[in-house]
């Protein structure tokens, strides 16, 4: 199948989403002066022109569109053309009720804003279906057509009539019989047995709990569905196009898609992100991101999303300091994207997103945001025939399952203090501290080319998942795993002795008396001035263990917070940060894994990609970076030789 490559060919893509409908005609010449201006190569559009392209029911206007992908052609600058699936138009959902979602207390999601479509709909897919059938008839020959997106962060739920009938044939095909259902779903308990399947309903509001198994089933459904939609949409491209890849760009870490199956339906996988500038931690939270998408991917990846300036939807909305956002863009491309893209070019006067900012802002070519859009697009040309393609090559690898998430984040659980992607948050910001660099991996994954595996926490395992992690240790890998791990199967069932016999029997863990989960602000002493938060566990060693490192006060005193049976390690707390940082910092370090570059200052990023050395300085003030040998800065066209200085949000691209 085609990938990003037939689309980059040693370029990177620089870009993003254009609405031009929402602007007079004479300003497309404007704009494409200011994109020529600023290197833009690539421009997405009709994501949200629906109905634009269909005003009413079976009629289509297409002759804008026309006009706008023979601009860009002429232009030199290549077509993303969307799908616009994911706003119906006014009158699907007057015309047709069935086609709008409903909530969980039964309440009609109606138009005015976006995403309103379910997912179950025949209809709304029958529209869907019609309109992607034509715009792919009609631009499959364009010459300004480089790549497919299908449709927009697929992100809807529906709990309505038509999607509790699809939630009934996909629990059918799931498990075949009532009876295997209802083995799966618990449900002798609270009297939920079920007799006949038309009994069989969306987990809608309920007096008390819902069913825990029912409520993760309907997440699977929900991911499921949408991917149906997806599939359908990308099936009729691919027909008009088959040369052409085809993306749908990922929310990241959103908990209503299993994107690594999302991801092997993809030819492109992309993402939109957008970490919080006043957040100290906003740099490692993208790298987190970049570092699964990367995984999820295989290889190079697009970001389809990211802010100029400011957002519009946190509850204060800064711009980004000047120099951040070349500095996360650089950060983005050297962790494996072959594309850095925004939302949107222009940014809109009406609307819900008029102070979303755009490439060019309210200030116009003469702001702060421009012009550095500017030197962003110079150095991405600057450096796109070195980089393009390149890989990453990493010994760890950190595992993460949706169906774990979906299954620990239950309405009854011992702590609703424990947020799962805080925790693995956690976990790989002590990676990234470290100077690490992570892959992401699903339990299922071939995990033998991995010196160290991560589990920050997968409440959920299948046998298969449990089989592999002994398989890693077994064949020489070395494992370490947070507390809550190996707890459930795959139906949310607690396996006997609250942790999967064969883990405790490779942490060298008799007993798990009781989980003890911890108050905001409580902490758990253990030897060597460890501080645990979060939890804390109740454990009893089996006398195996080569290490422990115990707790030291209160009820657990005593009692191990961290086990070590040869390579396999068990922590059954949430270390504070910078003890978590030192453990794994050990960990990794028995395991044969070093850091990219030692001796880093403090707020300096180091990412191999290819026999590029990325140098990121995430601080204000300048640093002195020592960088042993002669390298060749593609950024400044500048030699180095042992060291560079790297200014406020300083970056350096560093080539042996």
């Amino acid at each position: 199948m085609p990938d990003l490559s037939d689309v980059t060919r040693g370029r990177l893509l620089y870009g993003g989403d254009y609405n031009p409908e929402q602007w007079p005609e004479e300003v497309w010449h404007e704009d494409v002066r200011l994109m020529k201006e600023a290197g833009v190569n690539s421009v997405t559009l009709g994501v949200f022109s629906w109905s634009k392209l269909e005003p009413r029911p079976g009629e289509r206007d297409f002759g804008w569109l026309d006009r706008l992908m023979d601009l860009m052609h002429d232009s030199g600058v290549g077509v993303v053309l969307a799908t616009p699936t994911a706003s119906p138009p006014p009158w699907m959902g007057r015309l047709h009720p069935d086609t709008l979602p409903r909530d969980a207390e039964g309440r009609t999601e109606w138009w005015g804003g976006r995403q309103h479509f379910s997912h179950s709909s025949a209809t709304y897919r029958r529209y869907a279906a019609a309109i992607t059938e034509d715009l792919a008839a009609r631009y499959a020959g364009h010459p300004a057509l480089t790549l497919w997106h299908i449709n927009n962060e697929y992100c809807t739920y529906d709990w309505g009539d038509e999607a509790a009938a699809r939630f009934r044939s996909w629990l059918r095909h799931r498990y075949g019989t009532l009876d295997a259902l209802n083995t799966a779903w618990g449900t002798a308990f609270w009297s939920q047995g079920y007799g006949d399947w038309d009994e069989v309903l969306t987990p809608r509001h309920a007096h008390y709990l819902k069913n825990p198994t029912q409520v993760l089933d309907f997440k699977r459904f929900t991911s499921d569905m949408l991917l149906e939609c997806y599939t359908a949409e990308r099936d009729i491209v691919r027909r008009h196009t088959p040369h052409l890849p085809v993306t749908t760009n990922f929310m990241p870490l959103w908990a209503g898609q299993d994107a690594w199956r999302w991801a092997e339906e993809e030819d492109v996988v992309s993402v939109d992100l957008y970490p919080d500038p006043r957040d100290p931690s906003g740099a490692q939270s993208g790298a987190l991101v970049q570092d699964m998408t990367r995984s999820q991917a295989r290889g190079p990846w697009m970001l389809m999303e990211q802010a100029a300036g400011p957002v519009n939807w946190r509850r204060v909305n800064p711009p980004k300091p000047r120099g951040l956002n070349r500095l996360w863009s650089l950060q983005a491309v050297a962790r494996g994207a072959d594309a850095v893209c925004y939302f949107q070019w222009r940014q809109s006067r009406q609307g819900a997103e008029k102070f979303h900012s755009g490439m060019v802002g309210h200030a116009g070519e003469q702001g702060r945001t421009y012009q550095e859009v500017k030197q962003l697009g110079a150095d991405l040309a600057r450096i796109a025939p070195h980089v393009a393609g390149g890989r990453i090559i990493a010994d760890v690898a950190v595992l993460h399952d949706w169906h774990s998430w979906w299954a620990g984040d239950q309405e009854a659980r011992p702590s609703h203090e424990v947020d799962y992607p805080q925790v693995l948050s956690a976990w790989h910001r002590a990676l990234w501290q470290a100077r690490l660099t992570t892959d992401f991996a699903h339990p299922g994954h071939d995990l033998s080319g991995y010196r160290l595996v991560v589990v920050p926490q997968l409440y959920l395992l299948t046998d298969a998942a449990v089989d592999n992690l002994l398989a890693h240790v077994r064949g020489g890998g070395t494992l370490v795993c947070g507390f809550l791990t190996g707890v459930a199967d795959q139906d949310d069932r607690v396996r006997p002795g609250g942790m999967d016999t064969r883990l405790r029997e490779l942490f060298g863990i008799r007993t798990l008396h009781e989980w003890w989960p911890l108050e905001p602000g409580e902490t758990a002493d253990c030897e060597g001035g460890l501080r645990g938060t979060l939890w804390s566990e109740e454990l009893e060693p089996d006398g195996t263990a080569d290490e422990t490192v115990p707790y030291r006060g209160g009820e657990l005193d005593g009692l191990p917070a961290v086990l070590r049976k040869g390579r396999a390690w068990y922590v059954s707390t949430l270390p504070e940060p910078e003890a978590l940082r030192a453990l794994l910092t050990r960990v990794a370090t028995g395991a044969g894994v070093r850091p990219v570059l030692d001796g880093l200052p403090d707020g300096v990023e180091a990412v191999r990609r290819g026999d590029l050395l990325f140098l990121l300085n995430h601080d204000r003030e300048p640093v002195t970076v020592d960088v042993p040998g002669a390298h060749h800065d593609l950024l400044t066209e500048a030699t180095v030789t042992d060291r560079i200085t790297l200014g406020r949000y300083g970056a350096a691209v560093l080539k042996p």
